[in-house]
């Protein structure tokens, strides 16, 4: 009897100093800087949200969280440089959609989903179709109407092939019955200079970089590609008002290498959090044409698995290449 009484205190104390351990480990994460690897360069919607979030949790961790630019095809660099790293806490990816196609695309080193553990989706953001001024067309419905008028006349240009911005554009022709040419570029930017030059006269792509040019009127905005209209965009319909059931949306999120402590990835996920409720962060977002969301790792996780599975059906019906 005395045995055994002996024997439970020995299993409760164990029990108390392992929780007082995991509270302690969880207290005091992070003890240095945390390096966040951002898969495309400067100037661009990842390095500007990743820079964003960098600071909110540079502030809330109390250590210093430093952006590590580390761009090239299509984010996959980024990623098969984080899935080699020690699963510490100390080295996370800010990442997005090309995260769930590149395998899709190309022959990767990686699981996208084993290898990795979501920690918080930071943003949405509905892709734009955007028109320039060599396009007629003024809203989604005159769009279908002056391209089935005119078959193999209309151009669309994306920020290359394989993109996020190709494959919506794809599917928005797939569900509309459209036949229009592709021209892909290495980039959102170069795109947008022909779009203003007149050599382009169509895109989908990140609204985070056109919102300038469509609201200084160098640009057409005609819809957003969420099922629903932004909160960053209010005055543009969705797509699906026109073709029912369309939806593309861009998340960017924070990923770790799988079996990175739970506690930090706990602390991360509450302290992006807790950046989401302030209502400055939403604005400054909703101005860069994003949407906050936020959530659990089990939330984010959910969107991962689901958009690897939709966009696994995209690129096999599209035929999409990678260059």
């Amino acid at each position: 009897m005395k045995a055994s009484y002996v024997q439970s205190v020995v299993v409760t104390l164990a029990a108390f100093f392992l929780f007082q351990a995991a509270v302690f480990a969880a207290a005091a994460y992070p003890e240095r800087p945390v390096r966040l690897i951002v898969g495309f360069p400067p100037g661009g919607a990842a390095d500007t949200l990743g820079r964003i979030a960098a600071q909110q949790l540079t502030e809330r961790l109390n250590q210093q969280v430093v952006v590590d630019n580390r761009g090239g095809a299509g984010g996959l660099i980024a990623t098969e440089i984080a899935v080699k790293t020690s699963a510490d806490g100390y080295t996370l990816l800010f990442s997005s959609i090309p995260h769930v196609i590149n395998p899709h695309l190309r022959k990767v080193s990686y699981d996208a989903i084993r290898d990795f553990t979501p920690v918080v989706q930071f943003v949405a953001v509905p892709l734009m179709m955007a028109a320039g001024p060599s396009l007629p067309a003024k809203s989604v419905a005159e769009l279908i109407a002056y391209a089935k008028a005119n078959p193999g006349k209309t151009n669309y240009g994306s920020a290359g092939s394989g993109s996020s911005s190709h494959l919506a554009m794809e599917l928005f022709k797939s569900m509309a019955g459209l036949s229009m040419e592709h021209v892909p570029y290495k980039g959102t930017g170069p795109l947008i200079t022909d779009m203003l030059g007149g050599r382009i006269g169509l895109t989908i792509a990140s609204a985070v970089p056109l919102a300038p040019q469509v609201k200084s009127g160098k640009l057409r905005g005609l819809a957003v590609t969420s099922t629903k209209r932004s909160a960053a965009f209010p005055e543009l319909p969705a797509i699906a008002e026109t073709v029912a059931g369309y939806e593309v949306i861009n998340w960017f999120g924070i990923f770790t290498p799988a079996g990175s402590p739970a506690a930090a990835v706990r602390r991360i996920n509450a302290a992006l959090n807790d950046a989401l409720r302030s209502d400055a962060l939403v604005k400054m977002l909703n101005a860069r044409g994003a949407d906050a969301v936020g959530g659990s790792p089990a939330d984010f996780a959910r969107v991962v698995k689901t958009d690897y599975a939709k966009w696994a059906k995209i690129v096999k019906a599209s035929g999409a290449k990678v260059e």
